[in-house]
């Protein structure tokens, strides 16, 4: 049997730093900092953990070298609320790696229609048990090289845009040359855009949740824009009926075939109409023209399999 009490106990011990008034403390040396950039700046091109106390931060951090993780001491209760670095992200990150653990991000906006609670422009990054909401955009970035991201019980509700700028932002939405995997997450009432959008070679994306019931203004759940492979399994989707775009639930490369698309594998997914809802979209549409790997979903009805586009 696993054992769960020392994990809890563990989670809701705050650290001696925090408690004297610095909320941000280096793991490794037992130092407290007063302000997120604070501690992360003195990593350098280091490697830390940095534990953060629970409490709402009107505080933003860009990370310029080194492998740092960010850990919420306990989960749920380290808030990023409504300020961000660069104009950018509450967390602006180009180091070599990067972990956010535990973290809420809330309320970013910036005046170019991006503002998210993470933007990812240089290192691998892992994102888990964290949550993203009421804001621009959730996680946005990239690089043009072999970056690995991986997204893992995580929350993004309340996030895109399309009528605040021309550009619209999403959910998540991510470009590199190396790959992205996103599980075990939920997807909510978005606000515009896409739920995620991928402009990656690579991609897995399985056992989420995406409830659009409550969506405004939204398109589609899954956008691959330029084509990818990989697989998209074990997913609940349900699309709601005030749509921008409601012509598909997973559409592969609508702006460019720059990466293979042959073998995607779309199975294992189950897929419904909020009540209401009388259009037809497609469940795959496809752009790519390439022999997709699309196998056996549960379809509600008034959703069609697959469209060639």
């Amino acid at each position: 049997m696993r054992r769960i009490i020392p994990f809890i106990a563990l989670a809701l011990t705050v650290p001696a730093a925090a408690q004297r008034g610095a909320p941000f403390t280096i793991a490794e040396t037992g130092q407290g900092f007063a302000t997120i950039d604070d501690a992360v700046q003195s990593v350098r091109m280091g490697t830390a953990t940095i534990l953060i106390a629970p409490g709402v931060y009107h505080q933003c951090t860009v990370q310029a070298g080194g492998v740092i993780t960010f850990k919420a001491v306990q989960p749920g209760t380290a808030i990023f609320d409504g300020t961000t670095c660069e104009g950018k992200a509450a967390f602006v990150l180009r180091g070599q790696g990067s972990t956010v653990d535990g973290l809420v991000f809330r309320n970013m906006r910036v005046p170019d229609g991006n503002g998210a609670g993470v933007r990812t422009e240089m290192g691998s990054l892992t994102v888990t048990n964290s949550m993203f909401m009421d804001s621009q955009e959730g996680i946005l970035g990239g690089e043009p090289v072999n970056q690995k991201i991986v997204i893992d019980r995580s929350t993004f509700a309340g996030l895109g845009q399309c009528d605040e700028t021309p550009d619209c932002a999403h959910a998540i939405y991510l470009a590199n040359q190396g790959s992205v995997s996103i599980t075990n997450s939920r997807f909510e009432r978005g606000t515009g855009g896409h739920y995620v959008k991928l402009r990656i070679p690579n991609i897995s994306i399985t056992d989420n949740s995406f409830d659009d019931t409550a969506g405004r203004k939204t398109n589609y759940m899954i956008d691959l824009p330029e084509g990818s492979t990989g697989l998209i399994t074990r997913n609940t989707f349900v699309q709601g009926r005030q749509k921008e775009n409601w012509t598909g639930f997973v559409v592969v490369a609508a702006e460019a075939r720059n990466y293979r698309s042959a073998g995607l594998r779309v199975e294992g997914n189950v897929a419904s109409l909020a009540p209401g809802e009388t259009r037809s979209p497609a469940f795959v549409a496809d752009y790519s023209h390439e022999r997709l790997a699309v196998g056996a979903n549960k379809l509600g009805t008034g959703i069609r399999m697959f469209e060639t586009r």
